[in-house]
């Protein structure tokens, strides 16, 4: 089954409560993020005219952040979120050049960084079955989760209902082939920010047209990474034991009588 989240901007009053929810479960830094996503913040809200505005992963149904992960850091899973697996990543930043949406965030400040992302707290409470943080503690239910399906339903009767109120337009039912996040709002999507020039197919089946007609390129530039891989690893292993190594003999000269 397959789980998304429905965010209603009409309904937001931009508690932040979402946001720092997230921090909380993910054991994030609590420091503001300035409604901007980053490698420590992975849910935000931004503000135009009055309007708040969510933003996270989209969670896409087929992700092309997946498809261009030569190591399967990236996982696609069947109740919907899109996780990573960082003992897998290798650092090539693919994933933060395909995704259509800009969502991976990279910790360029970390000795050992990380590809950093909202995984829709699947770790933690939907492999559990429990819903995320961030919809659980919405006072307003602007930010709901549930079967992808009935939440389109959801979506759709209340734009029937309330004609004057919405766009006519669910955020997310074709956008990148389709995503597990959706929106509603009452203004239009581009003016928000929203990614408008997106194609309806699936980003991935446009990538592997374009690697289909080079295979050798892509072959040999997958051994090349995973070797540069090998050696900046090895690398950082050899640092960190030479500094610990120098940080115990600074320790032992220290100490009386050495």
């Amino acid at each position: 089954m397959s789980m998304a989240i429905l965010t209603d901007l009409t309904r937001c009053i931009g508690c932040e409560a979402c946001v720092w929810a997230c921090k909380e479960i993910n054991e994030l830094p609590k420091e503001n993020d300035g409604g901007k996503l980053d490698s420590t913040t992975w849910t935000t809200l931004r503000r135009y005219q009055g309007i708040h505005i969510r933003q996270q992963c989209m969670h896409c149904l087929n992700p092309t952040c997946v498809s261009v992960c030569p190591v399967a850091a990236l996982e696609k899973t069947k109740e919907g979120p899109v996780i990573y697996h960082e003992n897998r990543c290798m650092g090539c930043r693919y994933c933060i050049l395909a995704c259509p949406f800009e969502i991976p965030k990279y910790e360029w400040d970390n000795n050992l960084p990380k590809v950093q992302k909202c995984i829709m707290c699947y770790i933690k409470r939907i492999s559990r079955g429990q819903q995320p943080a961030c919809t659980s503690v919405c006072p307003t239910g602007a930010t709901q989760f549930g079967n992808r399906d009935e939440l389109i339903n959801v979506a759709r009767r209340r734009i029937e209902k309330n004609k004057d109120r919405y766009v006519d337009h669910i955020y997310g039912v074709q956008e990148a082939g389709g995503t597990s996040v959706l929106y509603l709002s009452d203004i239009p999507f581009h003016k928000l920010g929203f990614k408008k020039a997106l194609n309806d197919d699936t980003y991935p089946k446009l990538t592997w047209q374009v690697l289909s007609k080079i295979p050798n390129v892509v072959s040999v530039g997958s051994v090349l990474m995973l070797g540069i891989w090998w050696v900046i690893k090895r690398r950082m292993i050899l640092e960190e034991q030479d500094l610990k190594e120098f940080e115990q003999k600074e320790t032992m000269d220290d100490q009386p009588g050495k």
